[in-house]
């Protein structure tokens, strides 16, 4: 009796196996994920939300260390986010930023101010021309969204008490021609507020 070849099984995404390619991928740090190219292998059931928790299948994941992981192998393409490994890459949702800045710690005095911020999946990163912070305003309630970029196009979302913190560390400079409230860092200077809405 000859036998059939064997049809290739159809695997759909699913955490568990992102989970298991990303951990023998990736090693220290975040993974390459800008180098990797795989197929797209659709949408996955998991979400970011605002507050920085992660959702798979409407429940929240418990594990730090899972989160930490998946949050290793993040991607932005676009407006888009993704989960990618070597051999795969899938959709997956976030309500505004993929991580949270959940601390900041300053040193040094006003130009020469550093700010370090760190992240709810325990990123390190100091705000500077690589590592811009911007401010987003609500047009319709004026209410402040500040973030600062972490890697490739994936910020975030610093939180309001920290923010609360920074505000206290301002300064008033020139920024594109008029005068603005803002913060220092590594030697850059990033607008929050016209100085003259404080006044």
């Amino acid at each position: 009796m000859t036998k059939m070849p064997e049809q290739q099984e159809i695997v759909k995404p699913s955490a568990e196996n992102l989970a298991s390619a990303a951990r023998a991928a990736a090693k220290r740090g975040p993974a390459p994920v800008h180098l990797w190219n795989p197929p797209f292998c659709g949408d996955l059931d998991m979400e970011i939300r605002r507050d920085g928790t992660w959702f798979y299948l409407g429940t929240p994941i418990g594990r730090p260390a899972l989160v930490r992981l998946f949050a290793s192998i993040i991607r932005k393409d676009g407006d888009q986010y993704f989960l990618v490994t070597p051999v795969e890459k899938v959709g997956i949702r976030v309500q505004d930023a993929p991580f949270v800045a959940v601390d900041a710690e300053a040193a040094g005095e006003g130009r020469d101010q550093s700010i370090t911020f760190t992240t709810n999946v325990g990123d390190e990163v100091t705000a500077g021309p690589g590592h811009p912070i911007r401010v987003h305003r609500d047009p319709a309630t004026g209410e402040p969204a500040p973030y600062v970029l972490v890697r490739a196009n994936l910020e975030a979302l610093i939180d309001r008490k920290t923010f609360y913190r920074l505000v206290d560390l301002g300064a008033h400079a020139v920024h594109d021609g008029a005068r603005w409230f803002g913060l220092w860092s590594n030697g850059a200077f990033f607008p929050v507020i016209p100085s003259a809405e404080l006044a």
